[in-house]
């Protein structure tokens, strides 16, 4: 059944494909004004009319990955001992955007064709710099690693920082914008109301909804993009410092991409369990070739059930740099990052801590789009047993889009 659900869902897309190809030929037969232009840049391929009004671009996206000694990161020791190389494809995905009826109003839709599973489905209204509003599926705008598209990170993957406290992909609204551009004042800002039950659901647990704000100080005049590494190469120093909170009750205590699920330590949900806040501070900089960001995250899980409260604090810090900088002789696609991370899952047990220690080196021979990432990564788990020894990981990747 489910191998036959993605047949099912990959025919629907090729035929909206087809449809949505056709209807620009037609188009381009009844009027000069609507012919369209095929092109290929940094979103794929793309067509759109002479008028600007309809617009596709068509991107697929891969990453080949081996690891040593195994492809997780670890929950606890056994984790990361484990003895299981793996080579494997690690995404298989399919986009799809552009504007339709006129350029401010967009739409975007993403597929994951190894798992079968639509993972972003949304429609925005872009018409005004400082008033923007978007409906649909999508990663919530909340911190800047987990929005950072995996085809444009700086490391391999995102901290172990990612799985207790992202947001992931939620359905529902948003609100969202600039406003006093280029100034001392200049503010980025999101908020939005979602279902809070995690990607795919259909329907809430309960009468209770998610509700999420993030505001971001561009305190120089200038608006970073959610990216990794310096490939533009900054000539003007551009930096953010952004504040995040959420509040949401529900069955689960974490998100991902397969959907809502729950942390080490708490029983299956039922519905409006878990009460959960989070907030985060969280800073990012890039100057001529040199990235920095950082999040430091807490997290308030109230169980209504067994009257049980448990708090959680993680932070990371990334930095990377083209070493052309430092030597003309250093070949310019050559990038070096290191990231350090810790995560405390209860507060009341300082003994029990997580680490994680990362380097990577990235090769770009088309910026992110096309590019070979190799990192070693040292797991530290503290706990009180002394004799628990410590983790290394190995792991190559060569990530492309087409």
């Amino acid at each position: 059944m489910a191998n036959s659900l993605k047949n099912i869902n990959f025919t629907l897309i090729v035929l909206v494909l087809i449809i949505f190809g056709y209807q620009l030929n037609a188009q381009e037969a009844e009027q000069e004004d609507k012919k369209v232009n095929f092109s290929y840049g940094s979103k794929g391929f793309q067509m759109q009319t002479r008028d600007d009004r309809f617009l596709l671009h068509l991107e697929s996206r891969f990453q080949f990955r081996f690891a040593y000694p195994n492809d997780e990161d670890p929950l606890n020791f056994d984790a990361v001992i484990s003895d299981s190389p793996i080579f494997k494809i690690n995404r298989a995905r399919l986009k799809v955007g552009g504007n339709a009826f006129a350029p401010w109003l967009k739409y975007y839709w993403e597929y994951e064709l190894g798992q079968g599973n639509l993972l972003d489905f949304r429609l925005m209204v872009e018409k005004w710099e400082f008033l923007k509003f978007k409906a649909g599926q999508w990663k919530t705008y909340y911190n800047r690693e987990r929005v950072i598209s995996s085809g444009k990170q700086q490391m391999m993957d995102r901290s172990i920082l990612n799985r207790p406290f992202t947001i992931d992909r939620q359905q529902g609204i948003s609100l969202y914008g600039r406003i006093f551009p280029k100034t001392l004042t200049d503010i980025s800002y999101y908020f939005s109301v979602l279902t809070g039950a995690g990607r795919g659901s259909t329907q809430n647990d309960d009468s209770h909804l998610m509700y999420v704000g993030r505001l971001q100080w561009n305190f120089l005049g200038r608006e970073l993009e959610m990216t990794g590494s310096d490939l533009d190469y900054h000539e003007k120093p551009t930096a953010l410092l952004a504040f995040g909170a959420l509040t949401n009750r529900s069955p689960y205590t974490r998100f991902s991409q397969s959907g809502g699920g729950q942390l080490n330590g708490f029983e299956e949900g039922i519905p409006g369990q878990y009460r959960v806040k989070q907030a985060l501070i969280e800073t990012a900089f890039m100057y001529r070739g040199f990235s920095w960001q950082q999040e430091l995250h807490f997290k308030d899980i109230s169980d209504k059930v067994n009257e049980t409260n448990t708090e959680l604090y993680g932070n990371y810090v990334q930095a990377g740099y083209f070493l052309n900088g430092l030597w003309n002789k250093i070949p310019k696609p050559l990038e070096v990052a290191g990231r350090y991370s810790f995560y405390v899952p209860n507060s009341t047990i300082s003994s029990f801590k997580e680490e994680e220690y990362a380097l990577a080196f990235n090769w770009f021979f088309a910026k992110h789009r096309n590019k070979l990432t190799t990192d070693i990564t040292y797991f530290n788990i503290k706990t009180t047993n002394t004799d628990i020894p410590k983790g290394w990981r190995f792991r190559v990747q060569w990530d492309i889009s087409l």
